[in-house]
């Protein structure tokens, strides 16, 4: 007489389960010690990563000068030296405006704010509880930072050092861009030697035409409000197109908060009417941009749904802030570009359903 003592095994459904939840167990661990690795070395991360970003941005002039016979050392000097010049240029530019508008703009915000507070009636005395509130959250918030670091000296020049880093890593980029394929199959096998290197490639190709893209978009974004706003006779109008161009490198998010100030500006400044002629500006550029400067400039590069680059963009904000934020959509262009990689090289591998052996 046999009794079956033995357990039934289990079935295949559960075994498949658990087996993808291993996987996914192992690649966010991995994930996780990266981004906490990447965060005790943000001192280094970050030049290397804005390295990487600007060397994407500035490959096209390098090579140009490589074509008209320039040697590579000199090269990267001149294409440094040129970002230095446009850089520099384009930040007094910004700052300037800025400077110069800023408290025009925030005047006019203010005058926004108390005259929908005084609209509103009852409800102004929550808007203004939550001013009030906002204000000594504020107030907290920059007394925190002021014991933290006692002048901004220090972050005035753990900036500068950044800036500079940053510099010298892309003229090594660039100068030694040659290399980068040799020294990435030396430190993997050889048998995915060809795998690892396709996949930098389009990585590497995602974020170049991320950053040219955007570049392009922000400044045609910039320029077009910002006639419009002028036209409008809106105050602080070239103040308010260099915030466009600042904020288009946050996808979505940075069009809505210019634009709600650009906004917010007109209403308190010019009324209702020039308020509402703004916010037309404003959505016929952003519909010119989704339907028009999106498809035909980045059509060569990795399409992201609008979803992916929010949690992005959320991610990016609680790990490292505002840097992170803006780090956030090349990063995940740059995987995204790997994921397709790998899903040409191994989607496929199978073979079709019903061919025949033999």
């Amino acid at each position: 007489m046999q009794t079956s003592g033995a357990a039934a095994p289990i079935p295949e459904g559960a075994r498949r389960v658990a087996a993808w939840c291993a996987v996914l167990l192992l690649v966010a661990g991995v994930a996780a010690v990266f981004v906490w690795l990447c965060v005790v070395f943000r001192t280094a991360v970050t030049p290397a990563l804005l390295a990487v970003l600007g060397t994407a941005l500035l490959g096209p002039l390098y090579r140009r000068l490589l074509r008209m016979k320039v040697r590579k050392s000199l090269a990267a000097a001149l294409t440094v030296a040129a970002v230095l010049v446009v850089a520099g240029g384009a930040t007094y530019i910004v700052v300037a405006a800025l400077v110069e508008t800023g408290d025009q703009i925030i005047a006019s915000l203010r005058q926004a704010a108390t005259g929908i507070a005084d609209h509103f009636g009852a409800a102004g005395t929550s808007l203004d509880d939550l001013a009030a509130d906002s204000r000594q959250l504020l107030q907290k918030f920059g007394g925190t930072a002021a014991s933290g670091v006692i002048s901004g000296i220090g972050v005035v020049g753990r900036m500068i050092a950044t800036a500079v880093l940053a510099l010298l890593l892309v003229f090594f980029f660039l100068r030694d861009s040659d290399r980068a394929v040799g020294a990435l199959r030396s430190l993997v096998p050889p048998a995915t030697g060809d795998a690892v290197e396709a996949m930098a490639r389009r990585a590497f190709e995602a974020v170049e035409g991320f950053m040219r893209g955007t570049t392009f978009i922000a400044l045609v974004d910039a320029v077009l409000i910002g006639v419009g706003l002028l036209v409008l006779r809106v105050p602080g109008a070239v103040g308010l197109a260099a915030l466009v161009f600042v904020t288009a490198y946050i996808p979505y998010l940075g069009a809505f908060l210019s634009g709600a100030v650009a906004v917010l500006v007109a209403l308190a400044d010019r009324g209702f009417v020039i308020a509402l002629w703004a916010l037309g500006v404003v959505l016929a550029v952003q519909v010119i941009e989704g339907h028009l400067l999106q498809p035909m400039v980045q059509s060569r590069t990795v399409h992201m749904h609008p979803a992916a680059v929010m949690l992005a963009i959320t991610a990016g904000a609680s790990v490292a802030g505002i840097l992170g934020m803006l780090l956030a959509v090349p990063l995940t262009a740059a995987a995204t570009g790997v994921l397709g990689e790998l899903r040409a090289r191994y989607g496929s591998a199978a073979p079709p359903p019903g061919a025949a052996a033999g």
